[in-house]
């Protein structure tokens, strides 16, 4: 009989150390949550160096886009076979930047050149990305500014600029798809 009563004390204290637990968990979990995601960078800085993606399928052959990354200016570029056949005929060591077109492409997606699209000189914003923009004596772009010429490739060819338009990192996703960063 002692026994029963003991057993019912127990109960009750068990139940009191389990309710102040949970009070405390949820407490605790108050102030935990809200601290963490403070710390969290914000929507838009993650938005700014979040990796993104590109759908190629409506830009057209001989037709190029722009776009920011990052804060970057990207050109994207659908290149013709011309300008593909153009870029890989040229002799390599004549160039100031010395790169193959191949090194600047993805295998088995040629006809897709994207390039940071500023001028390696100063910065500028070269043109010939729309249609009627100068392209420079090499049918790439033109820089306005101080008279660099990129080929469709987008290595230098003329000009104050010393090295190839960058190239960010992309991979592809699917023939038509990338993702760059």
């Amino acid at each position: 009989m002692a026994h029963a009563t003991e057993t019912t004390q127990t109960t009750r204290r068990d139940f009191l150390m389990l309710a102040t637990g949970a009070a405390g968990a949820v407490g605790l979990g108050a102030v935990i949550v809200p601290l963490v995601s403070q710390l969290a960078p914000d929507a838009q800085t993650v938005a700014a160096g979040a990796p993104m993606d590109v759908d190629l399928g409506p830009i057209a052959e001989g037709q190029a886009i722009k776009l920011f990354w990052r804060g970057k200016l990207i050109f994207v570029r659908h290149r013709t076979k011309k300008e593909i056949d153009e870029a890989r005929a040229v002799n390599v060591a004549t160039l100031p930047d010395p790169q193959t077109d191949q090194a600047r492409v993805k295998e088995g997606h040629e006809q897709f050149l994207i390039v940071y699209g500023n001028c390696t000189h100063l910065g500028c914003v070269p043109l010939g990305n729309s249609p009627g923009d100068p392209k420079g004596d090499y049918d790439g772009w033109f820089c306005p500014c101080h008279g660099s010429h990129y080929d469709s490739s987008g290595r230098i060819r003329k000009g104050p600029a010393p090295l190839n338009l960058p190239i960010p990192p992309y991979a592809f996703n699917a023939d038509t798809k990338i993702r760059i960063g």
